[in-house]
């Protein structure tokens, strides 16, 4: 998409019926909506329909907040089960990004912004040990260093509650563990739902617990890959974002397979917030349409 030319992001899903599209588009059209870009798609397993479409702005004769106003109704019309949202790309979108000791996802993301390839505002990054600070605030991003303590569950609800103050004063549309090894609270899932985005290793469920690359490596594995989720109440089984593989072989070490799997996180995550920010991705249960 041209950097200069603004447009509306259209999201919906409903169930499924005859007439969605005409709807939609009979709505854009008499409002003189100019569509650059469409998408569907008809689930038969659940009877379900999704629709991304972008829609320039200045065909239009009012702004987002009318838009979504006038919207609803047709939504409305259509099934009172819809899940719909609008987006205005005029908008840079927020991120939060929660980093414990390892860099590698924060450097990528941290050079993407600086090289103008993402075009998004990083409000805050915000890590349980300060090993990223540095480099963080050599960027010009605030860094917040919340400790978690061992063995201490009370000392671990106060960083938590905490972590949720630091992350929703920056009302962030995305918010990014960026291999942040603390397992996030059911409340702070519920609460986050659809904005916070995990990565891992794709060797979940073989190899779980510590040193999944020495385990794969003992097994021979030929594949090694990595998944981006939306995070959930149940660890690293939210709906998939990404996944991407890469391939090893006998002459691989383990740092070999660990430097590979690095190298992969780093680009499935890049993908992942992309999508995620540009409004590609609708959820339903637990699966994802990307568009």
């Amino acid at each position: 998409m041209p950097s200069n030319e603004r447009r509306y992001v259209i999201k919906l899903g409903c169930p499924d019926r005859t007439g969605i599209v005409a709807k939609i588009a009979g709505f854009l059209t008499e409002a003189g909506g100019w569509i650059v870009e469409a998408d569907y798609h008809s689930d038969p397993d659940t009877n379900w329909f999704f629709t991304r479409q972008e829609v320039r702005a200045d065909s239009l004769p009012y702004g987002v907040v009318e838009l979504r106003k006038r919207f609803a109704l047709v939504a409305r019309e259509l099934s009172g089960q819809s899940d719909w949202s609008i987006v205005d790309t005029g908008a840079k979108r927020r991120v939060v990004i929660l980093v414990s000791k390892e860099g590698h996802c924060l450097y990528d993301l941290l050079g993407r912004v600086h090289s103008s390839e993402l075009d998004i505002d990083i409000r805050a990054v915000i890590g349980n040990h300060t090993d990223l600070a540095s480099i963080t605030r050599a960027h010009g991003i605030p860094f917040h260093h919340v400790p978690f303590p061992v063995a201490d569950p009370e000392g671990k609800v106060a960083a938590f509650a905490q972590l949720r103050q630091l992350v929703d004063a920056n009302s962030p549309d995305a918010i990014v563990l960026a291999r942040f090894m603390q397992v996030l609270p059911t409340e702070l899932c519920a609460d986050w739902a659809g904005r916070a985005l995990n990565i891992h290793h794709s060797f979940l469920p073989s190899f779980v617990g510590a040193r999944p690359y020495h385990q794969a490596h003992k097994r021979g594995v030929k594949l090694i890959g990595a998944t981006c989720h939306y995070v959930t109440a149940e660890l690293d089984a939210g709906p998939i974002v990404e996944q991407d593989v890469i391939r090893v072989d006998h002459d691989d070490s383990v740092a070999d397979m660990v430097r590979k799997g690095r190298d992969i996180e780093k680009v499935v995550l890049a993908r992942g917030l992309r999508w995620h920010l540009e409004s590609r991705i609708l959820v339903h249960g637990n699966k994802t349409v990307v568009f």
